[in-house]
């Protein structure tokens, strides 16, 4: 019986990564978690988990960071990193950090389990997209950047509102109505920071926000 923990801050995800697992006997949910900072205390407390399922964006501590103090401190966990960021950033960091196994959420039930399977015998799993992506850094090793100065970005107070509700999964249309704006006006802001944070996606721009402690 494999001894997992599942780490993610949505808990309608847990539900959902658990409801993948549940087709299968050979799995026991030991632990769950809603960032890497609950994680580690409960390690303290219940260290006996074979492998972990790891979001990567979560609040308190990220998924990268806790799989860093997790294999340094308990070296016999394996760790799979379940997530819906596929960025060559994500990846690298992930390696780095020692993670042994990337998979998307979009992963099938069988896919999961014939992954998890596969770690825990000492291979390391990968959705086929992350794999390729792999290899290119192998071959074209990324730099990763430091966060700038927040000073050096400066965004006005309505385009810092704006990604703070973009970072919360809302809509353009959600976000015009909470904020008393048009659509195009949203759109327009949307533009601006982009171009202000040299990023081409929302997922990008929200994550440099986090990096530099925008929002």
């Amino acid at each position: 019986m494999i001894r997992l923990a599942i780490v993610d801050d949505n808990i309608f995800l847990q539900k959902a990564i658990a409801e993948k697992l549940s087709f299968f006997d050979d799995f026991t949910i030991k632990l769950t978690a809603a960032n890497g900072s609950e994680l580690l205390e409960k390690l303290e407390i219940k260290s006996n988990i074979d492998l972990i399922l790891m979001d990567i964006e979560m609040p308190k501590m990220s998924g990268i960071e806790a799989t860093e103090i997790v294999k340094q401190k308990y070296p016999h966990i394996r760790i799979i990193m379940l997530t819906v960021f596929d960025n060559d950033e994500n990846i690298f960091r992930s390696i780095k950090a020692g993670a042994d196994g990337y998979l998307l959420k979009e992963v099938t039930p069988k896919d999961l389990h014939q992954g998890i399977l596969e770690t825990m015998n000492g291979g390391a799993t990968m959705t086929p997209s992350i794999a390729l992506k792999t290899l290119k850094l192998f071959r074209n090793p990324i730099i990763i950047e430091s966060p700038v100065n927040p000073d050096d970005i400066r965004l006005t107070t309505r385009e810092i509102e704006v990604l703070e509700q973009l970072s919360k999964g809302l809509k353009y249309n959600n976000i015009a109505e909470n904020l008393i704006l048009s659509v195009g006006t949203i759109r327009k802001h949307i533009e601006n920071i982009y171009t202000k944070l040299q990023v081409h996606n929302k997922i990008e721009a929200i994550q440099k926000a986090k990096n530099n402690k925008l929002i």
